[in-house]
């Protein structure tokens, strides 16, 4: 079996001797808080190919102190019933997600709220809280501001659900009007139970726009012959890790991504 992409490999890929850069200063040019998101899941394979294509089509790299391929760690608030995952999975299309994330290279940590729309959209509204803060939003003012003035749930109806890791190298294109990530080494733990999971050789891309504009990235995934596929992280790893906890959809999305990976299973940890 071909090993996996790791955090230290990820930062030794020879693309990135080649690939020109864009500093964390310069993406705050391609925020793109209100946008399209288009998804797809890949194995690592591919994302290597799909690297190479960028870099010939002109695309750049996000670089952080010297690094390419950036640590995540996110953890997810729901209801004590987990309704938020519940309105998902039921295929509502007004939903909403509530995170706490740190970014451990730039050591800044964030509570975010994301809205999608009956239209597709999603915007994100985010404010800094300490990393201490990262396990209990609540203890931040600024943090409960935000959920207070865009979310109909209160500090008091809200637990920590599911932790997840990875590690993400961002492209941005020539015309600074879209940004992709690149989410690999994808690890799950339920915040309230441990237990972990998680599903080797996968990564997911997601390309975000402000609009269904043309996009060089889409073209090259069409010709990979990968068609986009509608996933989400706080669902899939809560499906992984939840013993008991309605799935039927999730456990569909999750058999397709196997077999698209040449996988019987995931991975218990």
């Amino acid at each position: 079996m071909t090993p996996s992409l790791t955090y230290d490999s990820l930062n030794q890929l020879d693309v990135w001797h080649e690939m020109p850069t864009i500093t964390l200063d310069e993406m705050r040019a391609v925020k793109l808080m209100n946008r399209i998101d288009t998804k797809y899941v890949l194995s690592e394979e591919e994302v290597l190919r799909l690297l190479h294509k960028a870099l010939e089509a002109g695309y750049r790299v996000q670089i952080i102190d010297g690094v390419r391929a950036c640590r995540y760690l996110t953890l997810y608030y729901d209801t004590p019933e987990r309704e938020m995952f519940t309105v998902h999975h039921n295929r509502k299309l007004t939903r909403q997600k509530l995170r706490t994330r740190t970014y451990l290279e730039s050591g800044t940590t964030f509570f975010e709220i994301k809205n999608k729309s009956n239209r597709g959209r999603t915007k994100k509204r985010r404010t800094e809280i300490k990393a201490e803060e990262l396990m209990c939003f609540a203890q931040s003012s600024e943090a409960r501001e935000l959920l207070a003035n865009n979310s109909r749930y209160t500090t008091d109806e809200l637990q920590p659900a599911l932790i997840t890791s990875f590690s993400r190298i961002t492209l941005v294109n020539p015309t600074l009007s879209e940004r992709s990530t690149i989410d690999l080494e994808l690890s799950y733990e339920d915040a309230r139970t441990g237990n972990k999971a998680s599903i080797e050789h996968m990564a997911i891309v997601e390309i975000k726009q402000d609009g269904n504009t043309a996009s060089m990235l889409k073209l090259m995934l069409r010709d990979m012959h990968i068609a986009p596929l509608k996933v989400s992280k706080y669902c899939l790893g809560t499906t992984l890790t939840v013993e008991g906890i309605k799935h039927n959809r999730f456990k569909a999305k999750i058999q397709r991504i196997n077999k698209r990976l040449n996988k019987q299973n995931y991975d218990r940890i």
